[in-house]
Order: C-alpha cells, then sequence, then structure tokens
C-alpha cells in the first residue's frame, strides 16, 4: 500500500484523531455522522427534520409556494437585514484598509508558520503561532477567523495530533441538530446547493420523461434532500407518476448500528412519496463505496428502468492514488461504467489542495477555505451562532485535517475540475452537454443572492464559485460505446 510522499519531517495524525473522521462529508446534507451517538442529539435532530418535510408537504397540500426542504429559500430576513446593515459600514474605508492590511501580516505570518513547521522547526513555528494567536480569533472578520483555525491546524501538525480539535462531534458539545441548524444558515444565504439540485434533477427530469419506472443510485445520499422535489415533479406528471427507486449509498457509521442514517433517509423519503402517492423503493447501502459488488445495487434488466447515478461532491473524501496504488475513486468510477447508466451526475469540489508536499498544500487550502470565511463575512453577522457554528465544525474541521493530517488519515482530498474530468475519460466516460435552459435556470437563481457568486460555463461544465474562486463543478456523463 502506498503512501502520501512528505517532507522528511511531516507528522501524521494518529489513528485515535481520526476516528470518526474516515466517514465525513463535505458539502453535503450529512456532516453529522458521529453525532448520532447521542439519543438526545438523535431525537432533536430527527424532530428536527421531521418538521422540515411537514412545511414542504403542507404547502404542496394546501397550494403554498414549494420550497424544497432545507434547500427552497433564498436568504431569510436576517440575511437582508444584514446586508443593509453592510451597506452601511462599506462607507468606512479606513476600517476596509486597516483590515486588508491585517490580512496581508496574517497570510505572511501563517505561511511562514506553515513552512517552519514542514521543515521540523518547533521554535520558528512556536513563535509564529504566537504571533498568530494575537491577532486570530473565531469571532473576529474573516481573516481572523481563517487564521484562528489555520492555526488550529498547523498547532495540531507540530504536535502530531490534532485529537482535540478534529475529534468526533459527538464527543464535541454540539448536537447534530445544532449543527443541521448551522447548514441550514449555509444554504439559506449560499445558492450553491439550491443550483446544485436544480440542475441535477432538472437534467435527470428530462431523461426519464417518459419512463414509466427509474432506478436512482446516489453515492452520498445524507439526508436526501435532493429528492423531495424530484419526487414532487414526478408527481405532476401527465398520466400520473412513474415508479421511483432509490439506492441510497453512505459510508458507514460508527457504532453498533452502521446504516441507522441511510436507512433513516429512506424511511423518510418514503413516508414523503406515499404522501404525494407515488409509487416508491428504497434500498440502503451503508459500506466502504470501493467495496460494493455490481450486485448489492439490485439492478434489473428485466423492469425496463432507466438507470440514474448521481454523486454529489463526495467522491473527494475517497483515497486517491497517491495513498493507495489501486485507487477507490477509480474502482467507484468503473462500477459506475459497469452499471451502465442513462446518465451519470457527477458534481466536484474544484480544489487543488491535495499536493503531498505540505508548503503546496498549505498555500492553496489557504486560498480555498478563505473564500468561505469571506463569502460567510459578507452574508451573515459576526455574531450568528449558527455561523459561528458552520464555520467550527465544518469549514474548521476540514481545514484541520487537510493541515494536520497525513496518509489515509486525510480525508480531504479534492481535485480540479479538469482533472476528474481527466480521470472520467480514462475510465471509459463520455461528457454529455447539460442542456441550455438548465443552465439558464441556475443562473436565474444567481439574483436572489450577493452579487458576488459565479455561475460561469467552462466547456460542458457549470462552474460555481465566490469572487475569483470556482469551488463547485458540476457535469453529467455516460459510458462510452466501446
Amino acid at each position: 500500500m502506498g503512501g502520501d510522499i512528505i517532507q522528511k519531517n511531516g507528522r501524521g495524525c494518529s489513528s485515535i484523531q481520526t476516528r470518526g473522521r474516515r466517514n465525513h462529508q463535505h458539502d453535503n446534507n450529512g456532516y453529522l455522522e458521529e453525532g448520532r451517538s447521542k439519543k438526545q442529539s438523535s431525537a432533536s435532530e430527527s424532530l428536527h427534520l421531521e418538521l422540515l418535510d411537514d412545511t414542504f408537504l403542507y404547502n404542496i397540500e394546501n397550494g403554498g409556494h414549494i420550497p424544497c426542504p432545507l434547500y427552497g429559500n433564498s436568504r431569510g430576513a436576517r440575511s437582508r437585514k444584514f446586508l443593509q446593515s453592510e451597506q452601511l459600514a462599506a462607507a468606512d474605508t479606513r476600517t476596509r484598509t486597516l483590515a486588508n492590511e491585517t490580512e496581508t501580516d496574517l497570510w505572511t505570518m501563517l505561511i511562514l508558520c506553515a513552512q517552519a513547521v514542514g521543515s521540523g522547526d518547533q521554535k520558528t513555528a512556536g513563535g509564529k503561532l504566537k504571533q498568530i494567536r494575537q491577532h486570530s480569533s473565531p469571532f473576529g472578520d474573516a481573516n481572523q477567523r481563517l487564521a484562528h483555525y489555520f492555526a488550529n491546524g498547523l498547532e495540531a501538525r507540530l504536535a502530531g495530533t490534532g485529537m482535540l480539535l478534529s475529534r468526533p462531534i459527538s464527543q464535541s458539545s454540539a448536537t447534530a441538530a445544532d449543527i443541521l441548524k448551522a447548514y441550514e444558515l449555509y444554504v439559506t444565504i449560499c445558492p450553491f446547493r439550491k443550483m446544485t439540485n436544480l440542475c441535477a434533477n432538472r437534467t435527470i427530469s428530462r431523461v426519464v420523461d417518459k419512463a414509466t419506472s427509474v432506478h436512482i443510485i446516489d453515492f452520498g445520499i445524507g439526508y436526501g434532500f435532493q429528492w423531495p422535489c424530484f419526487i414532487y415533479r414526478q408527481s405532476l406528471r401527465p398520466g400520473g407518476p412513474g415508479k421511483i427507486r432509490v439506492t441510497g449509498i453512505e459510508l458507514p457509521q460508527p457504532g453498533f448500528r452502521p446504516s441507522e442514517r441511510v436507512e433513516e433517509t429512506g424511511r423518510r423519503l418514503k413516508r414523503l412519496a406515499d404522501r404525494m402517492k407515488v409509487p416508491f423503493e428504497y434500498n440502503a447501502i451503508a459500506q466502504k463505496w470501493e467495496t460494493i459488488q455490481y450486485d448489492d445495487l439490485k439492478i434489473d434488466r428485466d423492469r425496463d428502468e432507466v438507470i440514474i447515478v448521481n454523486c454529489m461532491y463526495r467522491l473527494k473524501n475517497l483515497p486517491d492514488d497517491t495513498v493507495v496504488v489501486n485507487s477507490p475513486r477509480d474502482d467507484v468510477l468503473k462500477l459506475v461504467k459497469r452499471i451502465n447508466p442513462d446518465i451519470f451526475l457527477h458534481g466536484v469540489i474544484n480544489g487543488s489542495y491535495n499536493s503531498p508536499f505540505f508548503d503546496t498544500r498549505f498555500r492553496e487550502a489557504l486560498f480555498h477555505y478563505s473564500a468561505f470565511f469571506d463569502m460567510l463575512e459578507a452574508n451573515a453577522p459576526r455574531e450568528d451562532q449558527e455561523r459561528l457554528m458552520f464555520e467550527r465544525e465544518m469549514i474548521g474541521r476540514d481545514a484541520i485535517n487537510v493541515i494536520a493530517c497525513e496518509g489515509t488519515q486525510r480525508v480531504e482530498r479534492p481535485e480540479p475540475y479538469k482533472q476528474w474530468q481527466t480521470r472520467n475519460l480514462r475510465i471509459g466516460f463520455r461528457q454529455v452537454p447539460l442542456h441550455q435552459s438548465i443552465i439558464k435556470r441556475v443562473k436565474n437563481v444567481k439574483h436572489d443572492y450577493h452579487k458576488d457568486f459565479i455561475v460561469d460555463e467552462d466547456g460542458q461544465w457549470i462552474l460555481l464559485g465566490w469572487k475569483g474562486k470556482i469551488i463547485h463543478a458540476i457535469s453529467a456523463w455516460k459510458p462510452a460505446q466501446e
């Protein structure tokens, strides 16, 4: 088994540190796997999910506006109120200038500290960390928050353990329901997931237009928030809906019930489908994705089903070619090719911070994660508790994993979308153009959000980002004819 090529004095996380992190999911519906170990947390999370589903059903059954659960609303009243105060603050150019100077200093200190940590110079690194701590805070502006979490990562790498910072959520004070609320803030102020679901679901709808049966295989289904609106749209089809069969795939949860989360998602979707009078069947799979066999998917060619494979932003968590010789990413893509789907919807996190060389990876991660902190700074008040929670439990923990961990312990391993394109083509897929009417609808979503969000196209990819940084890329594929 191969390992990361790391600099001579680089230190990896201990196995204790990342227990619970191996199954981590980023920018999806399922940040909260470890949190389910608390019964109280699980109960409050289930209640919260049930309320979201009930609101969705109430709107359907009473002819109201149909916001998809969690993703349906653009920014709420608190965000609009915040933007008004933001406009007043924008006049203070002197404050901006001082902030820019502090940003430059903090970034310089962080890079110098990273260089010292990477070379094993503990004395210099310790001094730089002390300086950074004086100017950083989880309650400050975007750059002070970024510096705080990156300093945590550097400190963990220097000590050889990030156990306290990268521990499972179940050991922290945050409950799964708390983090779900924080994620709600994120999808309220940021259009990425709404755009993603719109693009994927409308593309699937075109493919299954007149099908009597559709089988959706969703790698990384999480809470399944993508599917209620799709089910609803199918319920409105002239002549009635066809049958929907969903295979929900997740990584196993730690503990005695590894498939609890993915099974619960199936029960929720079945309840929604029954209320909308849509024939629905669900199959749950909770195991390492590279170990899934074709037969596990219960594909029945005799059913004359349209088969859809959906994977949004999760293949980055599988080990890549630098960790093991036979890449699990390739294994999963080969399985998808064998399924021979009518369409394969593939969304990727566009990241360049997977370098085996620590200094390079650190600089790229700094650039990538700064976009998230800047986006939250522009769209949510600094004192917002959900913002603080999201930064600490999602962005902060992911950044620490990138900085403090090596080998199989580092689960945040994105690739640029062009690299995924090359990988998909090599496995034997051909790219399918996304329909222009769908692209237009995705671009229209942007008008409800901050002006600095980006929606662009490159070749046959839809690109989503913030200011100058492309964060997500969405594409459609079919197996090439041999």
